[in-house]
């Protein structure tokens, strides 16, 4: 790869790009999503006063991937928590390294911004999990999860 990867905030300029990857993210998971939520998602990436936030990684001025983390309070901590809750690499860019910048610039923007944790889950099978392992052991916990 001659080109550098640069982790920065998403911009409204990386609309197209990013509805791409979106789109390659949830067909990966099988999910639909309404447009109406799709596009609200991108909004609150863009709003600088909300907790989600939105980076993506950029490389000859087109963006392969992105994350996308949820800043809240816990109950054992006085200091921020991060969720990792989405984490994309375009198929033809994986295998580069980029899935791991994107996790250390959030390990990056959480010393400097005081966040007491970083965490995130997967599905069992995810081979994404070959990189997650390098960074953590997977805990021992059990997701509930209730649709309201």
């Amino acid at each position: 790869m001659s080109d550098t990867i640069q982790i920065r905030n998403a911009l409204p300029s990386d609309r197209e790009d990013w509805y791409r990857l979106w789109a390659g993210y949830t067909a990966f998971y099988e999910a639909t999503v309404p447009p109406q939520i799709t596009a609200r998602t991108w909004q609150r990436i863009l709003e600088p006063e909300s907790t989600m936030l939105g980076r993506v990684a950029e490389c000859g001025g087109r963006v392969v991937a992105f994350s996308i983390s949820i800043l809240h309070e816990g109950t054992w901590v006085v200091e921020p928590i991060c969720y990792l809750e989405d984490l994309f690499v375009d198929p033809g860019w994986r295998g580069q390294g980029i899935g791991r910048k994107l996790i250390e610039d959030l390990m990056v923007l959480g010393k400097a911004r005081g966040w007491s944790r970083l965490y995130w889950h997967t599905r069992q099978d995810n081979p994404a999990r070959r990189l997650y392992d390098t960074f953590a052991e997977a805990d021992d916990f059990v997701r509930y999860r209730l649709d309201i």
